[in-house]
């Protein structure tokens, strides 16, 4: 089975991987398909006659289809057509021709490769484990498209440009990667364009001569960020994997990306750069295809009627309940194997058997009245061997001794965890291809419900729930009562729900922290150290934070170890003075200093002077390009300047630093450790001017 697909010249060349190498198939008689579905009294025959006749159409002739889960099959036009590009022009073009809705496409947007495999009903999973060659060419390098040094698998490559071409061109010519891993795209053109023009015609990364731009790169806002995704290229024969654009592969590993090839027929090189909610389409789309049904270019699904109540009830989230700011000790966390999969499996919530016709009026889902078909769904069975996979995963990763074996079964259950995490709010999403409004509501239903029981089963059997969100909730002894034993609770729990509720974590002591502004807790932050372990576990606070230094998360961390050691806040404004001290007498080392940003929009658009606007303005005026949704990284060297002088680039290699800038934050991110214990940065800063003692006790 081919592990890449390339489109050369209008042929389809397949490479597969062999023990001894790789081999490649080319063929010309491929020809992508698309689908068309009649409404509101348009007529199929009309239309079979116009697109006979069209020139980019190669063949067209009627069939009996499924256009939805709903729908039993019903005659539909099957477009075949001669080009990729073809596809999407001639799909606008009929969508065109009347009212919107009179004519509906079908299996329009599906990427290349995916399309081919799909299509053809291979699956690109590769015979062996790919190869991989690492290839990395620094920033201004890449600005000034003379590469006069290429890092080959750690390994650096110097000298004049052609003399770097002609040695990355015999090494990547004798090893025959199957992967080139680059530290951005943007190296395949830069490459080539400078070995065009010292006329090294015979350089090539790829396994034939050339190159292709699949794509632009473009910006994207989703769920109120804004991203980037870079361009996209592609090499004959080798796959290409963007480390500033791969998702699974910086989630999980090789082995993580080559159980999702398996599960959505996606090959590698679009694999790496697609979203979750790409791959879960990719899986569903298969799942979708295997039982006749097409798949919508645009979703036609409304949402059926519901009454005020109905809107009201269906209109939450998960259930919370407030954490309990403090330090609390002897606590217990226990959390729901994969809460909301194992929802949509065990109660059937698919968006096809979802408020059915043929169970109306049943009251299935929990203060909403909808109700859920006996008839197994789609949705089940997609996301029901990924959950059992991951359990067994999980099984033998308990049981191994090999870490090389464990390495693998990690990566795996990184990308299932990954898409399982993603299922529940893809129902709700407006352009998710077998998405639907009320399978997202009924979830939530359900998961309160859950929630609630085994908050009113702990509670009664001696435990007090300091905190819950979602799928999990943490507890400790109710003073005065006799506690029953947790596995028995949680085995109690398992049974009536019928999804596992597992103890996750014992710790010697949670901090539950507080709002910024607010004495209300907040729900996400929070810290501990776990029972029996020289281990802390990080939620939400600086260190998990990821524009947060170096030296910052450092700091932080020892500030939680030295409240761990000394149990007042004494310790832990003592231990804060040894890392403010470092700040001040100059000991830290510039490179932990560094501050990454996610820009939101371009240099012109914004009409404060930030730090990111000065790092933008220093990445300018040393040739270099940030798109929104990059990251930009730098030092704060002068916080009190407004010009581009009030950062350096972490390129830019200086050794000065803004001692008052870093020791505000050092302080900020004091206040999150103490904050638990009732003193806030106000507190701090009074105790490191008077030196004032006050001990865990008073709290």
């Amino acid at each position: 089975m081919p592990f890449k697909v390339d489109y050369l010249d209008g042929d389809v060349v397949e490479w597969t991987l062999t023990e001894d190498g790789v081999t490649h198939e080319r063929t010309q008689s491929y020809t992508p398909t698309l689908y068309v579905s009649v409404h509101g009294g348009k007529d199929l025959p009309e239309v079979y006659a116009t697109l006979r006749e069209h020139p980019n159409v190669t063949h067209a002739r009627r069939v009996e289809e499924r256009v939805s889960f709903r729908h039993d099959p019903s005659p539909v036009l099957r477009v075949d057509v001669d080009s990729l590009d073809a596809v999407t022009t001639l799909a606008h073009e009929i969508a065109g021709w009347g009212a919107p809705g009179d004519y509906r496409l079908y299996n329009v947007d599906f990427s290349r490769e995916f399309r081919y495999c799909l299509e053809q009903g291979i699956s690109p999973t590769p015979a062996r484990k790919p190869t991989v060659l690492e290839l990395t060419v620094d920033e201004e390098v890449l600005a000034s498209e003379q590469p006069t040094e290429v890092v080959v698998d750690d390994e650096p490559l110097t000298g004049d440009p052609e003399t770097v071409l002609t040695d990355l061109d015999r090494i990547v010519d004798a090893e025959d990667p199957d992967v080139l891993m680059l530290n951005t795209s943007e190296v395949v053109p830069v490459l080539y364009r400078a070995a065009d023009r010292l006329d090294l015609d015979e350089f090539q990364l790829g396994r034939l001569p050339g190159w292709q731009q699949l794509a632009g790169d473009s910006t994207y806002a989703s769920y109120g960020q804004v991203g980037h995704s870079p361009a996209r290229y592609n090499l004959p024969g080798r796959a290409i994997i963007d480390r500033s654009n791969t998702f699974f592969w910086s989630q999980s590993n090789l082995d993580g990306c080559l159980y999702l090839i398996e599960q959505s027929g996606k090959p590698l090189q679009e694999l790496a750069w697609a979203s979750i909610g790409n791959i879960l389409t990719a899986i569903q789309i298969r799942e979708a295809r295997r039982r006749g049904v097409l798949v919508p270019w645009h979703s036609w699904r409304h949402e059926q009627f519901k009454t005020m109540r109905q809107l009201h009830e269906a209109d939450r989230g998960g259930f919370t309940f407030a954490p309990d700011v403090g330090v609390h000790e002897d606590v217990h966390e226990l959390d729901f194997s994969s809460l909301y999969p194992n929802i949509i499996v065990t109660r059937n919530v698919s968006p096809e058997k979802i408020r059915c016709d043929c169970h109306a009026g049943r009251d299935d889902v929990p203060g909403l009245g909808y109700c859920i078909c006996d008839e197994r769904g789609y949705l089940p069975a997609v996301l029901g061997p990924l959950i059992a996979d991951r359990d067994a995963i999980k099984q033998e990763l308990c049981e191994t001794n090999d870490p090389e074996r464990a390495a693998e079964l990690e990566g795996q259950s990184s990308a299932i965890k990954w898409i399982l995490v993603s299922c529940f709010g893809y129902q709700g999403f407006s352009n998710a291809k077998f998405g639907r409004i009320e399978c997202h509501e009924a979830i939530n239903a359900f998961a309160r419900e859950i929630l609630l029981d085994t908050k009113q089963t702990l509670e009664a059997h001696g435990w007090r729930v300091v905190h819950g969100i979602v799928d999990s909730v943490w507890v400790t002894p109710e003073a005065g009562e006799e506690q029953t034993p947790l596995d028995e609770l949680a085995a109690t729990v398992t049974e009536a729900v019928d999804i596992r509720l597992e103890h996750e974590a014992h710790y010697d002591w949670v901090a539950f922290v507080p709002m910024r502004n607010s004495e209300a807790g907040a729900l996400t932050k929070y810290f501990g150290k776990v029972d029996g372990d020289d281990d802390y576990k990080f939620r939400g606070i600086e260190c998990r934070q990821r524009s947060t230094p170096q030296f910052i998360e450092d700091a932080q961390k020892d500030l939680i170890a030295a409240l761990d050691e000394h149990r007042d806040i004494k310790g832990v404004c003592e231990r804060l003075k040894r890392w403010i001290q470092k700040i001040q007498t100059g000991e830290v080392d510039v490179e932990d200093l560094v501050v990454k940003n996610r820009v939101s929009k371009p240099l012109d658009d914004y009409t404060q002077s930030t730090r990111n606007v000065a790092a933008l303005e220093r990445v300018e005026n040393r040739g270099l390009t940030r798109s929104p949704g990059q990251d930009v990284e730098y030092v704060v060297v002068d916080d009190s300047k407004q010009s581009s002088d009030r950062v350096a680039l972490a390129s830019e290699g200086l050794d000065e630093y803004d001692v008052d800038f870093y020791r505000a934050q050092l302080l900020r991110a004091a206040e999150s450790v103490l904050s638990p214990l009732g003193w806030r940065e106000g507190d701090v800063e009074q105790y490191l001017a008077d030196h004032k003692d006050v001990s865990l006790q008073a709290f």
